[in-house]
């Protein structure tokens, strides 16, 4: 039995992901995919590669999360799916670019400035 592996990454979230041909189970941090994202959004958002190329019954999945907060980490998990399919079989690669599955969003949460209360925040003015 292969395994084909890919790292996901969002915000400050990554997914370590390992497919191997099986009948559709996903574990997340040794957990199932009900109890680690108890709503049905986030589960749909790591299961969307499956469903958008109907393999959702074929594959295994273990997914190693650690980082960032629950939908960081269902996108990074998205994306290591998209990835590990890719290694599976390149030529899933235009169906799941289209589907806008292969790209990582780049956006980073920007970094405090000293002297200011957030990253862009000023303190209030005071006229008198």
């Amino acid at each position: 039995m292969q395994v084909f592996n890919a790292v996901g990454r969002r915000k400050s979230a990554v997914a370590r992901v390992y497919i191997s041909q099986g009948e559709g189970n996903v574990t997340i941090n040794k957990r199932s995919l009900e109890s680690y994202f108890p709503s049905p959004l986030l589960r749909f958002v790591v299961t969307q590669p499956f469903t958008e190329l109907a393999l959702s019954e074929t594959f295994d999945v273990k997914i190693n999360l650690c980082g960032g907060g629950i939908s960081g980490q269902a996108e990074a998990a998205r994306l290591g799916i998209a990835r590990a399919l890719i290694a599976y079989n390149p030529e899933l690669k235009p169906q799941l670019r289209a589907a806008g599955f292969v790209t990582r969003d780049p956006r980073e949460v920007e970094r405090k400035k000293p002297g200011r209360p957030g990253a862009r925040r000023r303190f209030q003015f005071s006229k008198r």
